[in-house]
């Protein structure tokens, strides 16, 4: 997929956004992009949906599949916590009318719910878009029950882990543990999967998901400002629900080491890292502290591991708050199949908020650049990295100060897909991606 050597991305000493002002006006306030592209909203919050529910808020990650025909097959996070008044939650409910019967008919395929009652209102929509005639076919609610549906990631066999950022366990209406991932099947008929929690993955906050073709390990980030880097090898590379083994990543000449660099420029750009993997136990925790115990046993720790992508042997994932002026991180680890060592490297930190302010979710595009959602909660953008190391903005939000995420591109490469947070709203961007390099 890659057109050009991700590796090539050398140390930024100096940063410059160079068209960050190189953007066109939208008449309708909504996104700023390039000369030559534009945009459709396909699916915006309220919208009644297929399945007679309406479109949630807090849009978040979100990935793509190849449908039948033109069609294209999105499944899309929604970060929506738990309501502990149920009362109110009916009063004022995203999902309308019909979601008490709905929760009758369904009741079965939900995760915590108890007397068809729930408080847990996170989940997953899917979206079937015809490509050519630019329409949004279906949508319907396609997980449900779960909480905090933050990011996850597509796995090599055509489904999306959806995650939970959250280690809820008491509460109002609570009956069951989170802080898991759980896998969605994508669709072209209204469908809702089954939630069942992957709980050998491990429970803390999760974030995202990478999956290493070639090795089967799965690599997952926590959403804290002391998180670790987990891999988890499962035992069959297809059924993630049949277990497997969870470690935490650790440096070989650091131990228990900050990669901040809040307090000291002490992990350098550019510098190649020797890394060893940790085993951890006990990995369903009921005390949150799976990053306590992994520091303390040499783990490295990270300031908010965000959105991760993984292509060929090489794991790139964000620190949002990482960095001396903690506007965000990123990271390449090398998956070398145990033939030789592997190696933690920090190719980005960006020194201002201009050149990029607290980077989430990110997408390796088809012609070889990082693109990045920012989620610095100001006028966010979409922001690319070249291999050279240019740094350009691609989109800005012109709607509110709500953040980027999910984006992604179609298999095609053709139009690249993103949610702005909050109201939902799911863009197609589209354009002479072919020429970007000279556009840009």
């Amino acid at each position: 997929m890659l057109s050009l050597g991700l590796s090539r991305i050398p140390v930024l000493f100096s940063q410059e956004n160079n068209n960050y002002h190189n953007l066109q006006n939208d008449p309708s306030g909504i996104l700023a992009l390039p000369k030559g592209f534009s945009y459709k909203v396909i699916s915006k919050e309220k919208q009644v949906m297929d399945d007679g529910l309406l479109v949630p808020s807090n849009a978040d990650g979100m990935t793509c599949f190849n449908g039948s025909g033109d069609n294209v097959i999105l499944i899309r996070n929604h970060e929506i916590g738990h309501v502990p008044k149920l009362s109110t939650f009916f009063k004022n409910n995203p999902y309308g009318k019909n979601f008490k019967k709905y929760i009758k008919k369904n009741s079965s395929k939900f995760y915590d719910i108890k007397n068809n009652k729930t408080h847990c209102f996170g989940g997953t929509t899917t979206i079937v878009y015809n490509t050519k005639i630019q329409k949004t076919e279906k949508q319907f609610l396609s997980l449900i029950g779960t909480l905090v549906n933050c990011s996850g990631g597509p796995t090599p066999w055509g489904t999306w882990i959806s995650c939970e950022e959250t280690v809820f366990k008491e509460g109002v209406g609570i009956n069951k543990m989170h802080g898991y991932n759980f896998e969605v099947i994508p669709n072209e008929k209204i469908n809702l999967t089954k939630a069942e929690p992957l709980k050998e993955m491990g429970r803390f906050r999760h974030e995202g998901v990478a999956f290493n073709k070639a090795t089967g390990n799965v690599y997952q980030t926590e959403d804290r400002e002391d998180s670790l880097f987990y891999k988890f090898i499962p035992n069959n590379r297809k059924k993630l629900n049949k277990g497997g083994k969870l470690q935490f990543l650790s440096l070989k000449d650091f131990r228990g080491v900050d990669t901040s660099n809040w307090k000291s420029n002490l992990i350098k750009t550019g510098k190649k890292y020797k890394v060893r993997w940790i085993d951890i136990d006990n990995v369903d925790s009921v005390n949150d502290d799976l990053r306590y115990i992994g520091k303390n046993k040499g783990g490295a720790t990270f300031a908010r591991g965000e959105g991760m992508w993984c292509e060929g042997n090489e794991v790139f994932f964000t620190a949002t708050t990482g960095g001396e002026k903690k506007r965000g991180q990123i990271w390449k680890y090398t998956d070398n199949e145990n033939k030789k060592d592997d190696y933690l490297e920090l190719i980005f930190e960006s020194s201002s908020k201009e050149i990029m302010n607290m980077p989430d979710n990110i997408v390796i595009a088809p012609w070889g650049d990082i693109i990045i959602c920012e989620d610095g909660k100001g006028r966010d953008s979409l922001v690319g990295i070249k291999p050279d190391g240019q740094v350009y903005t691609l989109a800005t939000n012109l709607l509110n100060n709500q953040e980027f995420a999910g984006i992604t591109f179609d298999p095609s490469g053709k139009i690249l897909f993103v949610n702005i947070y909050n109201p939902t709203l799911t863009l197609a961007i589209s354009g002479p991606w072919k020429n970007i390099a000279e556009i840009l």
